[in-house]
Order: C-alpha cells, then structure tokens, then sequence
C-alpha cells in the first residue's frame, strides 16, 4: 500500500486533489448532524420541515445537472470545482450565522440550501472528471480508493466531532466548521497543477447533451446501475436525512447517537477503501451489487431499534458496501467512457441515480409522522434489497471487466 502510495504522489496534482478531499469531509461530516439538528431545533419545527430543508439541495441539483456536465466537459474543471467550494462556503456561512444569532427559518435555511443545489450542479460533473486529469487510466482505481480513504477518514473526524459540537456548543458553529472547510479546499483545488485541454468548440449545448446521452445509452450496464440506484439512493438518501435524525430525536443524546452510527458508515467505507486498493476485482459490478444488498442491514438495525453497538456495526457494513461500489463505478465509468464526453455521462449518471430522491426525502418525514420512523425505515431496507439483487439480473453488470 505505501508503495502505492509514493506511485501516486508522484503524479504532480494529485497529493493536493487528495488533501482538499479530506478537508472538504471534514466539513461534509459536521453538516449533515448540524443541518439536521438545526432545524429541528427551530421552534415548532416537525419531520415535515426537515423534509422541506433536506430536499432543498437536490432540486435544482437535478435540474442544473445537465448543464454542469456540458460546463464540465468545456471549461477547465479544478476551476469550476474550486469556485462552487469557495461561493458554497458563503453559503454555508450564511445559514450558520442565522442559527448562532437566532433568526433562522425552514424557508432560509431550504433558500441556501437550493442555491447550494446550484452549485453542486456544476461541481459535481467537474469533480468526476479531475482525477483523469491527473492519473493514467491503469492508476484510477487505485487513485479512487486513496482518494475515497482520505474523504471517509476526513468524514470520520467531521461526524465524530459534529456530534459532540452540534451537542455542545450548537448547529450553527457546526455549520461554520463546514463554510471554513468548503473554503479551504476551494482554493487548493482552484490551484491544482492541471492544464486544462483545449476544448474543440461545440455546435452548442443540445450538441453537447446529444452526444452525451448517445454515450449514455449506448452502454445497458450503465442503465441498470442508473435505474437500480434510482431506487437505492430515494430510500438511503431517505433514511441518512431524514429518518436517521428522527430516529434519534432527543436534543441532548440524539446528536451523538447518529453521529456514531455515521461514523461507523465512514469507517465502513475507509475498510472498503482499503480492502479495494489491494485486489484487483475480476467482475466488479457483480461483486459492487452483491455488497450493495447488504447494506439494507443497517435501515432494519435501526427499524428494530437494535442496542447501538449493532446498529453501528450495521452502519460499517453498508459503508464497506457503498465505498466499494463508488470505487468500482466511478473506475468502471473513467475507464470505459471516453474522456471528452464524461462529464456529460456523469451528469445523466447523477441525474438519473438521484432522480427520484428528493421524492423519497420530501415524504420521508410526513410517512414517518403517520406510520411511525420504524415502519418507513422498514421500506427504505426492503427497497435498498430488491433493486441491488434485480441489477444483477442484467447480464452485462455481471460481466463488466475493467481490464
């Protein structure tokens, strides 16, 4: 591993991709827990706002999408990644300073949370495409998963923290650690050493759509992954949001609870990171989905109410789970995909794979008001199940290599 490692930084750029993942997940595992508690901590907020709150963000993440992957594939990409950091974290700042000083709202805190959408629009295409900018393609998979450690091990550190902070000094100071971390790996990420290629120059944007949803559709074991995870993301996104704080509701422990159970999700994701940069897997889809059923565990261990050494171990489970499928997909696109049009693929990837997600987190809240969080917990396992198994019926995620 450590030789590697050294094999790594030796490519100019990606020591620096590395560090601002981790600085960036720092601030990514405050926000969820203070973003969470925060509004719940708003007077006569109910699991309907929490919902309005969560589903905010993914809106016009969807909406904008396509438009961020044709920015992507034309523009400088660490540019366009740095830059939606650096505004996010204003963002970000904002939604802190109304919680600290007492003037916050659902309505405020889903404002900036849209607008925060927006911008994850345009970083996310970009973000997909920076590490082909720096590594060969026999280096990627080893390069997600280092990447993928770091970003789970700066997770770990914010989750942890998150909680004892969010508990302690309130949401609002935890929501100021993620502005400053958004910032911070902004500016290392505007600076990366990548000389951005000079682009042929498009015949337009419906071109450019065009020729990326023909790269999309051509490939059925990118569709099954899309449709599958369609599914799997509507009930984990679900559940991570929103059934998870309202699991653990109590102001004081409530907090701490769930911010234990996304630890053990990080720590689960920094063993499969692990584990993923020593072998070298044959059929990687396959192996990604049978994981990927398996990660229900962790919505019945909390349906069940089971002690809390349990539902965090099940926490690990999915997060070994869901880590090695990220490595896996995100090498399997990288290299199958052409790289002057996978920013494009990218985007209808997310957008398909998330598509359905924010219905998931807006009803989320009210079911569980009327059904109870066990039994909508129950739901989200059952469906996380049925649509991982189903994949594997497609003969080509069983088949894909990435030799």
């Amino acid at each position: 591993m450590l030789t590697q490692l050294k094999d790594l930084r030796g490519h100019h750029g990606f020591s620096s991709l590395a560090i601002s993942r981790f600085i960036s997940n720092v601030g990514n595992g405050v926000s969820p827990i203070a973003l969470a508690y925060g509004v719940l901590s708003l007077p006569g907020s109910t699991g309907k706002d929490l919902s309005i709150v969560m589903a905010a963000r993914f809106v016009p993440l969807l909406a904008f999408m396509l438009f961020g992957g044709v920015l992507a594939d034309r523009f400088q990409r660490n540019r366009l990644v740095g830059g939606s950091d650096m505004i996010g974290s204003f963002l970000a700042a904002i939604s802190a300073i109304s919680l600290i000083a007492g003037f916050s709202s659902t309505w405020l805190l889903a404002l900036m949370g849209a607008l925060f959408g927006i911008l994850n629009a345009i970083w996310w295409p970009a973000m997909s495409g920076v590490l082909p900018e720096i590594l060969p393609k026999e280096k990627l998979q080893e390069g997600n998963a280092v990447i993928g450690l770091l970003t789970n091990f700066g997770y770990i550190v914010g989750t942890l923290g998150g909680g004892i902070l969010v508990s302690t000094v309130g949401a609002g100071w935890g929501l100021l650690v993620d502005a400053i971390s958004f910032f911070i790996a902004g500016v290392i990420v505007w600076y990366l050493p990548i000389i951005g290629k000079i682009k042929d120059k498009s015949p337009g944007i419906i071109h450019d759509l065009a020729v990326g949803w023909k790269e999309f559709i051509s490939r059925s074991w990118v569709i099954a992954m899309v449709v599958a995870f369609a599914l799997i993301n509507m009930a984990f996104e679900s559940m991570l949001s929103v059934l998870g704080p309202l699991n653990f509701s109590d102001p004081i422990s409530g907090p701490k609870q769930w911010s234990y159970n996304l630890a053990g999700l990080s720590v689960g994701m920094l063993i499969g990171g692990i584990w993923v940069l020593k072998v070298k897997i044959g059929r990687p889809l396959f192996l990604a989905m049978i994981l990927v059923s398996l990660s229900a565990v962790w919505d019945f261990a909390l349906a069940f109410d089971l002690p809390m050494f349990f539902s965090v171990m099940s926490a690990v489970i999915s997060g070994i789970s869901l880590e090695v499928f990220m490595v896996t997909w995100n090498t399997s696109l990288q290299s199958h995909v052409p790289e002057e049009s996978y920013s494009r693929v990218s985007s209808y990837d997310t957008l398909g794979s998330f598509g359905i997600a924010p219905l998931g987190i807006v009803i989320a809240g009210p079911l569980a008001m009327h059904f109870g969080v066990n039994t909508i917990l129950i739901v989200t396992g059952i469906t996380t199940l049925i649509a991982a198994v189903a994949s594997l019926l497609v003969p080509s995620v069983r088949n894909l290599r990435n030799d």
